[in-house]
């Protein structure tokens, strides 16, 4: 059995992997951490989370909570991410990362902790997404600018997320860059205003919306003259993304340290 701390246990994904844990048979939770103030603390986990209860009470501890499990998978805000790493690293825990819009620091923090225990980071952590992932970079090595397709990706998720583009976006437009053998930061493109001028045929360009209770779309498009192919992702619930973090963290306990992707976990 392997023993897992959920850190964000408050938030949308936190309520998604408290919910969903337990079909996961070889995994135990054994704490639920949220920030010192936060209005969860110390009531049943799966109770604020709207399911079972569970017998784990939301805890502010966070050392604790890691001292306590196998694998700690982390749903925080971007802000929190420095600190637990440091943990993870003192006590040799494994590490399922889910929070996009690192700062500098804060991934350096993480690259760190990477030199001493298993880290699984990913901007999305669900099956369809990360074989989306793959299909984008088939397709961008065809469907390239020289052949005349030209690379846009559309995301939208719902008014509350602080972060744009999404991580899941910027994981797709690298993605494009790979399969072109483009450099990403040289090509990349950031949304439009005023006159731009005509488009330039290597661009990738990303768009963030935002509204509503949208979980998460994402959109790659190639349009070229005469035809335009699409490859859509659209997730109704956070169950997909909690199911795959769930996977990932059974996978990454035993690995050896470093970075791990979820394309290792699914075997692709």
């Amino acid at each position: 059995m392997i023993d897992v701390a959920i850190f964000g246990a408050g938030g949308r994904m936190g309520a998604a992997l408290l919910t969903a844990i337990g079909s996961h048979k070889n995994l135990r939770l054994m704490a639920a951490v949220e920030q010192p103030g936060h209005p969860m603390l110390d009531r049943d986990s799966g109770t604020a989370a709207g399911t079972q209860p569970n017998g784990v009470p939301v805890t502010s501890d966070a050392e604790a909570a890691v001292k306590a499990v196998d694998v700690i998978i982390d749903f925080t805000f971007h802000t929190v991410v420095a600190g637990t790493a440091a943990l993870v690293a003192k006590y040799k825990k494994a590490y399922v990362l889910g929070t996009t819009g690192l700062s500098p620091e804060e991934r350096a923090a993480v690259d760190a902790a990477a030199k001493v225990v298993p880290v699984l980071m990913a901007p999305n952590m669900s099956v369809g997404v990360n074989v989306l992932l793959d299909l984008v970079k088939q397709a961008a090595a065809v469907l390239g600018a020289d052949a005349g397709y030209d690379a846009e990706i559309v995301e939208m998720h719902h008014r509350h997320k602080k972060d744009a583009p999404s991580g899941t976006a910027l994981a797709l437009a690298k993605a494009v860059a790979e399969g072109r053998g483009a450099d990403f930061e040289k090509v990349a493109c950031f949304g439009r205003e005023g006159i731009t001028g005509e488009r330039d045929s290597d661009t990738i360009a990303v768009h963030a919306l935002r509204g509503g209770d949208v979980v998460g779309d994402h959109t790659v498009i190639f349009a070229a003259d005469g035809e335009r192919v699409e490859l859509v992702h659209k997730a109704s619930s956070r169950g997909s993304f909690a199911n795959g973090a769930l996977r990932g963290a059974e996978w990454l306990v035993g690995r050896a340290p470093g970075f791990h992707a979820m394309r290792e976990v699914l075997g692709l």
